[in-house]
């Protein structure tokens, strides 16, 4: 018997007893609920499923289980300005830093898309670093980012994964805003929480967020890990840059570049020895690509501007000799 023919056999027994269930519409005293089928099959009824965990960092699940589209915040940066600093901007394309920049980028994108002289795990995901504060790695790793975004073929993450002295939201005249801590810190913030897109469409900004005194705990943590591998792979035209700490003040960089497919190393001419760099390079020995740009080095122009002299590059740890040998 099925669970309606039930229905109207009990309603008419009670009828019978004189009990009075009311008329269609009607207010009544009503009969005790039915008994809620039992599922024999061992399925969960969908009225009481429930809620979705989020499947990662990168999405959230609402009531009813289907998928929450959050958008980025939207920020304008201040191109004028940048190009005012001497930044690569996208309406000076054939600047002088510009055309620089597109030496320095074009084995960083080989590596990335599996198109350099070995395969790079993890290529597209990029660490900029310097042996101590001060030799223009900021400075390097928004360059970098918006000769990349002026590319056809690939979009860019820019990372402020210098926690302690966050800096790249500064230098775009962008204010401070919650980022990468908040996310690895707070269960309820996903990363589409803290992403900032830009006015330069494929420009995307994750700040550093929130200081926090765990901060190399956090970025060795299994959340960072797992955040790492989604973003090296869920967008395989993303190119992801992190502006991290200098490799002798901090071990932030450190833990960093144990994910790290390729990473940058800005010395200061004039400034870094050979000593810092051989340092500095022997803490990153894991990374399977080490880059070096001298930076602050005069060019033959006597007007005194200084901006990038030369770049080089190696694998597993060989840093190219005529630059090595241009380091003062």
């Amino acid at each position: 018997m099925s669970i309606i023919e039930q229905a109207i056999e009990r309603m008419g027994n009670l009828r019978k007893a004189g009990v009075d269930i009311g008329a269609a519409g009607d207010v009544g005293e009503l009969p005790a609920p039915l008994p809620e089928p039992v599922d024999t099959e061992g399925f969960v009824d969908a009225r009481k499923q429930q809620t979705h965990a989020p499947t990662s960092k990168f999405e959230e699940r609402g009531d009813s289980g289907s998928r929450v589209d959050r958008r980025s915040r939207q920020v304008t940066v201040d191109l004028e300005r940048l190009a005012m600093l001497g930044f690569v901007v996208p309406s000076q394309p054939r600047s002088q830093i510009a055309e620089e920049f597109r030496v320095i980028k074009r084995p960083i994108l080989a590596n990335a898309h599996g198109k350099g002289a070995a395969p790079v795990d993890n290529g597209n995901l990029i660490m900029v670093t310097s042996s101590v504060p001060g030799e223009g790695k900021s400075f390097t790793s928004i360059n970098l980012a918006m000769s990349i975004a002026m590319e056809l073929d690939n979009r860019v993450l820019l990372v402020d994964a210098d926690v302690a002295r966050p800096s790249v939201l500064n230098l775009l005249g962008l204010p401070p805003a919650n980022g990468l801590m908040d996310v690895l810190l707070e269960e309820s913030v996903a990363l589409p929480d803290v992403l900032l897109s830009t006015n330069i469409e494929k420009l995307t900004l994750l700040p550093a967020g929130m200081p926090h005194k765990n901060a190399t705990e956090l970025l060795a943590s299994g959340s960072m890990h797992a955040l790492l591998v989604e973003l090296a792979h869920r967008y395989s035209d993303r190119i992801i840059i992190f502006d991290s700490p200098p490799l002798m003040v901090t071990t932030e960089s450190l833990v960093l570049a144990q994910s790290m497919g390729q990473v940058l190393v800005v010395v200061e001419a004039g400034r870094t020895t050979h000593t810092m760099v051989k340092q500095a390079l022997s803490k990153i020995r894991s990374c399977p690509v080490k880059m070096m740009v001298l930076n602050k080095a005069r060019y033959a122009r006597t007007d005194g501007y200084y901006g990038y002299y030369g770049y080089g590059y190696g694998y597993s740890g060989a840093v190219r000799g005529d630059m090595a040998d241009k380091v003062a």
